[in-house]
């Protein structure tokens, strides 16, 4: 891979995934990064495996906050991870339409 692009791919960690503050560190158009994506699959494949790591960052935050013991984000995080051990919303739907059909019996 050429130096120009292995660049991008150390800009693109560094604002996790955030594409254009990352060319602009690389002196490159938001365009030519697409291009590079579409054209080139080494390089789309080190992009791709840079999405997780916004996601590590944004869980690492939430851990943060739960620790620092903000209700919401302790809801959120058994609302999403707290599945199975019954966390969930159920909603209740109650119905009084009438649909003006009259049945009649035989």
């Amino acid at each position: 891979m050429k130096p120009i692009k292995e660049a991008m791919i150390q800009a693109l960690e560094k604002t996790l995934g955030v594409v254009s503050p990352a060319c602009a560190k690389v002196g490159i158009s938001r365009q030519t990064h697409y291009d590079w994506l579409r054209d080139d699959q080494e390089y789309a494949d080190a992009v791709k495996s840079l999405e997780d790591l916004a996601i590590d960052f944004a869980e690492s935050m939430l851990h943060e906050q739960i620790r620092d013991k903000v209700p919401t984000s302790t809801i959120f995080y058994l609302k999403t991870k707290g599945k199975k051990r019954g966390y969930v919303e159920k909603q209740e739907v109650e119905s009084n339409i009438v649909t003006g059909i009259k049945l009649i019996d035989d």
